[in-house]
């Protein structure tokens, strides 16, 4: 019988709906300097060239479990107003996504970050001897996107 346990190399996945339409939704999520508020591992998101968020932009992320801090170059890879926005952390090699859709009541915002292609040598291995281990630093990041999610809720039904 195949095991049940999680992997870390799962896809990571998150979903809220929110009481406002997707373009309220969006102001929210794609406000950078609430970024570090809404996530419990994430403390500063920096823009590392100029013109604001967009495809393409580079940020510079900086990261704290416990008393671990790390940095993660990021880049811009989506903006679609109201509908996606997505970046790959080359750090780690993930690509982490946010989805929205209009439903009857509001918004579904969806968070992932898909079954990577690879993760890379030195994100393994961070994570298993700086994090905890892969799969449990990946339980953390899955309960982390939630925990985000419902801050957006909250910040944008409020």
């Amino acid at each position: 019988m195949p095991s049940e346990r999680p992997t870390a190399d799962r896809e990571l996945r998150a979903e809220v709906r929110i009481s406002a339409a997707p373009e309220e939704v969006w102001r929210a999520l794609t406000d950078v300097r609430d970024w570090p508020r809404r996530s419990p591992e994430l403390q500063a998101m920096l823009p590392l060239k100029p013109g604001g968020l967009r495809a393409g932009q580079w940020y510079l992320g900086v990261n704290r479990r416990k008393a671990v801090f790390w940095p993660t170059r990021n880049v811009v890879v989506e903006v679609a107003p109201d509908r996606c926005l997505s970046w790959d952390t080359r750090t780690s090699g993930v690509r982490w996504i946010f989805e929205l859709e209009r439903v009857p009541d509001g918004t579904r915002l969806v968070h992932r970050r898909p079954v990577p292609a690879r993760l890379t040598l030195l994100g393994r291995l961070f994570a298993r001897f700086a994090l905890g281990g892969e799969v449990a630093h990946a339980d953390e990041l899955e309960n982390g996107m939630a925990r985000t999610l419902a801050a957006i809720r909250r910040a944008v039904e409020a």
